[in-house]
Formats: structure tokens, C-alpha cells, sequence
């Protein structure tokens, strides 16, 4: 088929027997890799190149034939295509994914534990990689080339996160080592400084323990005192109830824009702005949002925003604490070291602005180009893309699920990224957990760091399925199979009994 033209009915039509509207059904033939290039080339961002010997962390290794891409190679100009958004084939992007080549107790890994970690490209590992060959040295204070080297691509790092997220300026994107040091760095800066006894923090039932114990903290620290927004029987924020808790002593407001226990995603623009009204200010927990959609910071309206890397496809150890530049500015530091400071006598010490004042010692240097490295994947792939194919794979698999006897999901909410949580009557989910991991499926069960809002549905602890953009419905269709063969007591395929 010549890479202009398209099938009929144009692609993302329904197929026969297809499970989902819009969704090809699983035995469908997808357009191969040529067809794939012609229609998505057009529409991926050209990165910044690197060196011929780190180009791997450049082009998107599906894009460029099967395995590693050539140095310095490139998709090629095509004609524009005539279709709303490109064909999504999970299964051409999982090539980039190692891991995702393993087995487990004889059988290939189908990783579903995205909410606790992802997986990490190709591209990510290559760039980490070349960073250590090529580039190692400490940052912004050396004048020799490796200094020079390390600085750029560090900073480069911090540019392509802005873009990521649409902040201002890089000025407003501090490397910390993941969404709970950011809320921390937050709540130990700012917090002491701006509250006082009868102030109030403003938390939802949603949050994860990372956007709950700092606050008890900084409460217990100032007298000020913490409420909670409940949610409704779905997992849904009440916003009427929100609104009530809202008045003059409130500072602060604190949640989070996608549950990583129920993955309900909430009302944040709206929630932002009706914390606006009464004079707080906002943080955002993002670090569940960042891999399943798009998110515009300045579009959003937060003061901060905190995300972890390793939800998003880059190295663990690294995250991003955005802050408006003014409130950036106007906090103190919470760490004191070497980089923060512009000059030091044993009288007093004078501190650079943000960023850097956030960023004492020797940071996280490589880790940080690797997540540089995993936004520009990102960026390829297309989060809307991702979104699509998300939405898609989580409507698929909520239908599966509720079609199996005596399986619960916990949180259905109208609005809901990458989660499937439930419970099996008469199995504790670490039993189910171990029972999937015999099938080479992984995923989280218990209390997923959220306690109250698992206590809010009666429950100590849930089975916790959770979807990227690399899972295919196949992943879904041998969850669902395992399931119901969990629940009538049939070992594996190939087993007549379960192992010991």
C-alpha cells in the first residue's frame, strides 16, 4: 500500500468482531513498519541531535527498522498524511522494551506494575550508557571539556522537561529525586516560612502517603491543621464538598491528578482554580499523571507540580519539582551545600535563585539526561497517542473484569488512567498476586502506599493491574484468562497441579 493512501473507512475504523469501538480486534492485520513511518514521521518533534556515538538515545528505534538504529540516522521526509491522528501498534513499540523479551516460570513477562514503576526504552538505557563513556564529570564547575560536556547535557535535560511540560522557563524545573522529595522539599521549605497555628492544609481521600504524611508533618510543626475532601463511592472527588472546606484560613491545597490506587483521575484545572479563589496556594502530585496524558503547567495553573522519572519511562532516582519561578524565588533553601550558593563567609552565605538553590551537593546528573532521554521518546511516541491507545486497553479490560464472578473493582470513577484495582472473593490479594506471577503476569497487590483510601472502601489491600502505552490487548485478554482460571481453581496451562 503506498504510504499516501489508506485503508478503507481510513484507520481507527471498527473492524469485525473488534472488542471496543475504534479499536481493531486482536486477529486484525495492522499497517506494517513502512506504512507506520509514512503516517507518523510527519508528526514527531526533530529532537536535538547527539553525538554519532549517543544517537541512540535520538531517533525512536521502531521508526528506524528493526534493532538499534544507525549513528546519526534519521526518518526520512514523507508525504503528509490525511488521517486525524496516526494507527497505534503496541506491539511495534514494545521491540524497544528489553524487558518486556523476558519469561517468567517459562512464560513471557506482561508487565502490568506501571503504577509502581515502568519500563525503560532502548534509548533510555543507551543514553545513560554513552552519558558514563562519553560525558562523565561533575557539573557547572570545571573548565575542562568533560565539565563542559556533563553541564550541557544536563541542562539540556531540564530544557526538554520544561517543553514536556510547557513550563515558562527552565528556571522553573528543579532535579530532585522523585515526586515524594519534591512535596518534601515543598513542605520543609516553603511550609514552615508561610503557615502558622489555625491554618489549614487541604488534602483529598485520593492521595497517596507521599501527599499525605508531609502535611501531618508541617501541621504537627506549626499548629496548623489538615482536612481531607472526601470522594464518593466510585473514587470520584466531591467538588461541593471541596468547595465547603475551602475559606480564608486555608494556605495550602495538596492532590493529586490521578489516583495511583484507583487511577480516577480529578478535576484538577477546576479544583486549581477554586483554591485560587479563596487565596492558596496549589501542588499538584503528577507522578501517576505524566505517562498516561498530556499536562500544560502554565495551562494548569498550579504552583507546583511534582513528578517521579521512573513513571515515566526514565531511570529511578530522578524527578522534577516545577514551581513557579516568583514562588520559587521567594522560598528558602532546605538543603545548604556546594551549587546553591553565590558566595560564602564564615558571616553569612548568599544563595543563587532557583534552581540551583534547590540543588546542593553533587545531584543525579546522569539519571537526569536519561530522563531528558525518556522525554524525548515520549515526545515521539505522542502522548496523545498514548492517551488513545491507554483509554482504549483500560475500557477493554474494565469490561473483561467485570464479567468474572466475585471480582470487585475498586474505584470506577467516570474519569479514570492506567489502573484496574479490585479484590477476589475468597482470596487475599497477595495470593492472587502470586498466583498471576505463575503465568508470567505482574502486578501490585496491597496497600499501594494509600491506606485511607483503600480503609475508605473497607479494604486493607487490593490486586492492582496497571496499564502503559507498551501493553497490548493480548496483555489484557491473558489477565482476564488467568483470572478466571484463579477463580475456579484450574492450574496454569501445561500444569495439572499448582507448584509448590
Amino acid at each position: 500500500m503506498p504510504s499516501h493512501e489508506l485503508p478503507a473507512g481510513g484507520f481507527g475504523a471498527p473492524l469485525p468482531d473488534s472488542p471496543l469501538p475504534g479499536v481493531p480486534s486482536l486477529g486484525a492485520t495492522l499497517p506494517g513498519t513502512a506504512e507506520l513511518v509514512a503516517l507518523l514521521a510527519p508528526r514527531l518533534p526533530a529532537g536535538p541531535a547527539l553525538p554519532p556515538a549517543a544517537a541512540a538515545g535520538g531517533p525512536l528505534y521502531v521508526l528506524d527498522g528493526a534493532g538499534p538504529p544507525r549513528p546519526g540516522a534519521a526518518v526520512p521526509p514523507v508525504p503528509a498524511a490525511t488521517v486525524a491522528h496516526p494507527p497505534f501498534d503496541a506491539h511495534l513499540y514494545r521491540r524497544d522494551f528489553p524487558i518486556l523479551g523476558e519469561t517468567v516460570n517459562g512464560r513471557p513477562l506482561i508487565w502490568l506494575d506501571n503504577a509502581a514503576t515502568t519500563q525503560k526504552p532502548q534509548a533510555v538505557i543507551d543514553r545513560l550508557a554513552h552519558f558514563y563513556a562519553h560525558e562523565n564529570s561533575n557539573i557547572h564547575r570545571a573548565a575542562h571539556e568533560m565539565a563542559a560536556r556533563a553541564t550541557d547535557a544536563y541542562e539540556a535535560a531540564r530544557d526538554k522537561v520544561r517543553r514536556f511540560l510547557n513550563a515558562a522557563s527552565p528556571d522553573e524545573i528543579v532535579f530532585v529525586r522523585g515526586a515524594t522529595e519534591a512535596i518534601n522539599l515543598v513542605a520543609k521549605s516553603w511550609g514552615p516560612k508561610n503557615l502558622r497555628e489555625g491554618d489549614e492544609i487541604v488534602v483529598t481521600w485520593l492521595e497517596h502517603h507521599a501527599n499525605i504524611v508531609p502535611w501531618q508533618q508541617l501541621a504537627a510543626l506549626t499548629g496548623a491543621r489538615l482536612r481531607v475532601v472526601p470522594v464518593d463511592d466510585r473514587g470520584q472527588v466531591l467538588l461541593e464538598e471541596y468547595e465547603r472546606l475551602l475559606n480564608p484560613r486555608t494556605r495550602l491545597v495538596a492532590f493529586t491528578q490521578v489516583s495511583n490506587a484507583l487511577g480516577t483521575v480529578t478535576p484538577a484545572k477546576a479544583m486549581v482554580e477554586m483554591a485560587r479563589r479563596h487565596g492558596a496556594h496549589v501542588l499538584v502530585d503528577g507522578a501517576q499523571a505524566v505517562s498516561h496524558m498530556r499536562v500544560d503547567v502554565q495551562d494548569l495553573g498550579a504552583d507546583w507540580y511534582a513528578l517521579s522519572g521512573h513513571k515515566m519511562f526514565g531511570p529511578t532516582g530522578i524527578g522534577v519539582l516545577y514551581g513557579r519561578k516568583a514562588v520559587l524565588d521567594a522560598m528558602p533553601p532546605w538543603q545548604g551545600g556546594g551549587n546553591m550558593i553565590r558566595d560564602v563567609t564564615f558571616e553569612k552565605t548568599e544563595y543563587h535563585g532557583a534552581p540551583a538553590r534547590f540543588e546542593a551537593g553533587t545531584g543525579n546528573i546522569a539519571d537526569a539526561v536519561g530522563l531528558g532521554a525518556a522525554v524525548d521518546y515520549l515526545d515521539r511516541v505522542g502522548m496523545e497517542n498514548v492517551a488513545r491507545h491507554e483509554h482504549a486497553l483500560l475500557e477493554h479490560g474494565t469490561r473483561l473484569l467485570r464479567e468474572i464472578g466475585g471480582l470487585r473493582l475498586i474505584g470506577t470513577a467516570a474519569e479514570k488512567a492506567g489502573v484496574l484495582s479490585f479484590v477476589l472473593d475468597g482470596m487475599a490479594p497477595e495470593e492472587v498476586g502470586k498466583a498471576l506471577n505463575r503465568e508470567g503476569i505482574a502486578v501490585r497487590s496491597g496497600h499501594h502506599c494509600a491506606q485511607p483510601i483503600l480503609r475508605r472502601f473497607g479494604l486493607e489491600a487490593t490486586v492492582r493491574p496497571s496499564l502503559a502505552f507498551y501493553n497490548t490487548f493480548e496483555d489484557v485478554d491473558a489477565l482476564a484468562a488467568a483470572l478466571r482460571r484463579i477463580r475456579s481453581g484450574a492450574p496454569p496451562p501445561g500444569l495439572t497441579t499448582f507448584p509448590r
